[in-house]
């Protein structure tokens, strides 16, 4: 999850941004567009948008990201990867081993496999992305790990608002808080998913059915869902940026 002030995906997706004879999954010729799809969505926008992201923040060739003028700043949520591959595997339908592969690709890209006109994200493997986003220089950023908002969630979410109260006008309300925190728990969504249904939710050609978006939530237990050979791989191969969040001691 980022928060950033404009990006590419709702500018090409959603029509803002006239582009002519594009293929949205060459990466080559999206990334050209990065800086002026954003620019675009500010002639149209005024304040602060919220927009979600896998993208690391990279450079393909001369062409970043984002930048200065168009990053209010941003809030990276980082996941212990030993329990982001269970959620790799059951949302793309992979093994564990084919998981493991997609995690420490330093080139892998994602297309939205719904939407024919859907943006290719760059992802790189986890510690590129992580680290991409921590060395941040041109906006402030909140770095949010993924287990806290599960063993603490109102002082994470708390933690978030005072982060935001910078850049926008945010009343903190005890009740509205914990409004929020009850209307976004995993068992509540889970139930809305089952009644209507989630967008994000991917379609298995070996199941020939839509896979559950909403799936283990705090039962995402890699001791208990990961062979000890792939944990061990995972430990080494992300060693530092573990040990640097908490993951490893």
């Amino acid at each position: 999850m980022i928060f950033k002030y404009k990006f590419l995906k709702k500018s090409l997706i959603d029509g803002d941004f006239s582009i002519e004879n594009i293929d949205f999954k060459d990466i080559q010729k999206v990334s050209t567009y990065w800086i002026a799809a954003q620019e675009r969505i500010n002639l149209f926008n005024d304040g602060a948008i919220f927009l979600k992201t896998h993208n690391g923040l990279c450079k393909l060739e001369n062409n970043f990201f984002t930048n200065k003028n168009n990053t209010k700043a941003a809030i990276y949520v980082v996941r212990d990867p030993r329990n982001v591959i269970t959620s790799l595997s059951h949302h793309y339908d992979m093994s564990l081993e084919e998981s493991f592969n997609f995690l420490t690709d330093k080139n892998i890209g994602l297309i939205n496999r719904k939407i024919d006109s859907s943006v290719v994200t760059t992802i790189g493997d986890w510690s590129n992305n992580y680290k991409s986003w921590r060395n941040l220089k041109f906006s402030p950023l909140l770095i949010v790990k993924y287990e806290d908002l599960i063993t603490d969630v109102k002082k994470t979410f708390l933690s978030i608002l005072n982060f935001l109260k910078d850049f926008m006008d945010i009343k903190i309300e005890e009740n509205r808080i914990l409004k929020t925190i009850e209307s976004c728990s995993f068992d509540r969504l889970a139930k809305n998913e089952e009644i209507k249904g989630f967008n994000e939710s991917v379609y298995s050609a070996k199941k020939d059915k839509k896979l559950k978006f909403f799936y283990l939530g705090k039962k995402n237990n890699w001791k208990k869902l990961v062979k000890k050979e792939i944990i061990n791989k995972i430990n080494n191969r992300f060693k530092n940026e573990m040990k640097e969040l908490g993951y490893l001691i």
